[in-house]
Formats: C-alpha cells, structure tokens, sequence
C-alpha cells in the first residue's frame, strides 16, 4: 500500500521517469542485492536523464534548424576552411556565454547551412534556446508582424532568444522598412546573447545589403568586431555528393 501510494506521489510530482524506475526495480529480484543509496541513484538518474532529453527535444523543436546534424558530423580540412579547433572552440558555448557572433561565409553548396545547424543543435544540447530563420524568412515575419499587430511580441522573441541564427543573409536586398528594426535588434542583443549570419557573400560586400550606408555602418559596427569568422571553401558538397550517387 505504502509503495503504491509512493509511486501515486512521484506521478503528482511529474517525477514519472522516476516513478517507471521504482516499478522495474521492484518487479526485478536484481535490484533487491542494491543498497538504499544505488537503488535511488538509478532512479533518480533516470529521471535527470528523461527531463534533459526532452527538454533538448523542446529546444531542438523549437529552433527550427533546417538540417539535422551534429557537431561531430562536420567534415573538417584546410581544403574546406573548416577549422578543427575553431569549431572545437565554438562547441563549447563559450562564444554564446560572451555574446561574440559568428559569421560563416562561402559559396553556394560549401555546406554553411550545414555548419550553422550543427553549431545550432549544439547550443541546444548545452541548453541554450536557438531560432534559425533565413534572411528572407526574417523580413516576411517582420512584415507580417506590423501587418497583423504582433510587432512587439516578435521584436521581443528575436531580441530575447539566446541565439539567433540568419541564414542566406544578402540573398536579397534589406528592406527600407526593416533596416532601422534590424539595427535595433542587433543592438539589443549585446545584452541578451549572439547573432550567427550565413551568408554566400564576404563581410565585405555586405555593406551593399543595406538601404542606407549609415545604417549599413551602424549594424556592421556591431556584427563584425570581435566575431568568430568561418569563410568555407571548395567545390559544391552538393555537387559532390551528386558525383558520388552517379559512380
């Protein structure tokens, strides 16, 4: 009675991973040979384990990423520019922990989108929340959002986030009616955690983007001091990986 009522209450608690754990062990005869002290080990190891993984899966979710991809996936070499020790060192976190962006340029198929869901899913992992949007998916929310009154609840998700991740960035132009919103939300998120900008395009030509070379300053000035910068080389994976299904 006294077990069944225990077992009752980890549920109430939402300790149900915990509360699984407590009926295998006593419909398994093994687990009578473990002390007190291991047997709530285990359980409570479970129940740690249960919440962590569904809580990267909420992350992981909501993030957005478009590929589904490791850090330890990345096929590193000078050929690609990719780095072992840059990325090592972004996988660790500390870059979001410091607030410095990174930015990740490189031709079209050099595998950019593949590197920023990577670092993206890693930052999960470390449970850091994460929202990947293309460039031009960034402008339309924009635009929807003063169209349809949900202009501060949007500006204040992708200030808030704590890693915020463009992609395609210079595919098309700013729009005018943006330029001055993304200026404030880059500006706002010194405080609060960093951008990561994908772009097929150099930093140096990213200026042109922009409606209006002052403001093209102003949110330059904020992005490229002090940023990580990953510049992929090399022929299409894409292409690549279409050569090899054809051999």
């Amino acid at each position: 009675m006294i077990t069944q009522q225990t077992i009752s209450n980890l549920r109430e608690l939402k300790l149900r991973t915990m509360a699984q754990t407590y009926e295998q062990q006593l419909a398994q005869p093994s687990f009578s040979t473990l002390s007190f002290d291991e047997r709530l080990g285990l359980m409570v190891d479970a129940e740690l384990s249960s919440k962590t993984n569904r809580k990267l899966q909420r992350l992981l979710k909501a993030a957005s990423l478009p590929e589904r991809v490791l850090i330890e996936d990345l096929a590193f070499g000078v050929a690609r520019g990719l780095d072992n020790s840059v990325i090592h060192t972004l996988a660790s976190g500390e870059w979001v922990r410091r607030k410095q962006h990174v930015l990740v340029s490189g031709a079209t198929g050099t595998g950019k989108t593949w590197v920023i869901s990577a670092l993206g899913s890693q930052m999960c992992r470390l449970g850091y929340p994460t929202l990947y949007l293309s460039a031009g998916d960034l402008y339309d929310l924009l635009t929807r959002a003063a169209a349809d009154g949900s202009w501060a609840q949007v500006k204040r998700r992708l200030i808030g986030i704590q890693v915020l991740i463009i992609d395609d960035f210079g595919m098309a132009p700013i729009p005018s009616e943006h330029a001055h919103v993304l200026l404030d939300i880059i500006d706002k998120r010194r405080r609060i955690g960093p951008v990561v900008i994908a772009s097929q395009f150099p930093k140096g030509k990213w200026h042109g983007f922009f409606p209006d070379p002052t403001m093209a300053d102003a949110v330059m000035d904020r992005i490229v001091h002090m940023a990580t910068e990953i510049n992929l080389k090399g022929d299409s994976m894409r292409k690549m990986k279409g050569n090899e299904a054809i051999a």
